[in-house]
């Protein structure tokens, strides 16, 4: 079949929730996509801050393979042994002490959801308790996160939803302050607000809030899916602040294409939440996703991707700065590490559509935000490569 018609395929048989570029991609290798055409492509989007290694990296094939030939399925009625591994080097690298892992990111806030109103239904005794949110957060699609997602346009068509959620405001402590009540349970947010517009949390907002919740034993949930697994330049964002979470979130990163996902919490929190029969999954945690986010974690020490990231953030943030003096319709420059955005008053969708003529992948963030989250193994060359292909689109709107 020729492009034209595997996307009419699709479009028949697929549920339309999602409006799709004109491309077909069929393989990758490092740091590029080709489509069904034989196109290259430079990847900036990594799948949407998934493809942390690039495409095709071999012992990352080979531990999948291997786990292949044992066994990928057992249910969580039993052990194994790749889980196993793969949350004692996830707890290492977190600094947390248990780990609960699930099919997806959503799934992820749905479990910290969960331990909060449980940790505080085993305090209290009752079970109408508040969560905090903030305005222009994204939290995933399901009901429960989509309850603590801060815009009303994702919310809307399903309310109602989960109740006793509030909102206040990112990087303003007053206004969660007065969100605040004794029936407060916990405060979630991202350490870096991704569909939001890639905001950072501002270090002074990150400590108050740790100190807020410390003082009223209220539960710190940071969403670390999009901003965590080395992105920022720290294994989790939140690592910046000198501060830690009572429970953190993490997926697409977790398992560089295989979907997992991970929520983490001390063990104060432990103790006092979830218990047998409070929480499951079938697929959650099975040998097979349990290798790969064990052979992950191996590779970003080997790698030293944080390193990495560190060194690579600097040069690219300098070369998106000069975009921003260059050009009147971009604005600004937002971001941390490899998680970056260029805010335009030119429509993005746009720019994102015309960049594919160039053989270059970027997505958007919100409705003005060019958002860049690529494969973490990026080099110089690649960033010169990505500026140059941006500026023939940017050029000629």
């Amino acid at each position: 079949m020729n492009k034209q018609e595997y996307m009419d395929c699709e479009d028949k048989a697929l549920l339309h929730t999602y409006n799709r570029f004109p491309l077909v991609l069929d393989h990758g290798e490092g740091v590029y996509l080709y489509d069904t055409d034989g196109k290259k492509y430079l990847d900036f989007a990594a799948g949407i801050a998934v493809e942390a290694l690039g495409y095709s990296n071999e012992a990352y094939k080979q531990a999948l393979k291997d786990q292949i030939d044992k066994i990928t399925h057992t249910s969580n009625l039993y052990y194994n042994v790749p889980i196993m591994e793969a949350a004692e080097k996830f707890l290492k690298v977190s600094k947390m002490d248990r780990v609960f892992f699930t099919n997806s990111g959503a799934e992820a806030i749905e479990g910290a959801i969960k331990a909060a109103k449980k940790y505080a239904y085993t305090r209290d005794g009752h079970a109408d308790h508040e969560i905090i949110s903030m305005n222009h957060s994204f939290h995933g699609r399901t009901l429960g996160a989509l309850s603590v997602t801060g815009n009303a346009h994702y919310r809307e068509p399903f309310e109602p939803l989960c109740g006793g959620v509030k909102f206040a405001d990112f990087n303003d402590i007053e206004s969660v302050k007065a969100q605040v009540t004794e029936k407060t349970c916990a405060i979630i947010f991202e350490t870096v607000q991704g569909e939001g517009g890639i905001y950072p949390a501002e270090e002074s907002f990150m400590k108050e809030i740790s100190a807020l919740c410390k003082e009223k034993d209220i539960l710190l949930i940071l969403d670390e899916i999009q901003c965590g697994m080395g992105r920022t330049g720290e294994m989790f964002a939140w690592q910046h602040y000198g501060i830690k979470p009572d429970i953190m979130t993490s997926a697409k990163a977790l398992g560089c294409g295989v979907p997992v996902g991970a929520f983490a919490m001390t063990e104060r929190v432990a103790e006092k939440s979830l218990a047998p029969g409070d929480h499951g999954t079938t697929y959650g945690g099975n040998p097979f996703v349990g290798a790969a986010v064990s052979k992950v974690m191996d590779l970003f020490e080997e790698l030293k991707l944080t390193d990495h990231v560190k060194e690579i953030a600097v040069y690219l943030e300098s070369k998106l700065d000069k975009l921003v003096e260059e050009y009147d319709f971009i604005t600004a420059r937002r971001g941390m590490g490899l998680m970056q955005g260029l805010v335009s008053t030119k429509p993005v969708g746009t720019i994102a559509a015309e960049a594919l003529k160039e053989g270059l992948i970027i997505i958007t963030a919100g409705a003005d935000v060019i958002r860049m989250v690529p494969p973490l193994v990026i080099e110089k060359e690649h960033v010169d490569e990505m500026i140059t292909k941006l500026k023939n689109v940017l050029d000629r709107m």
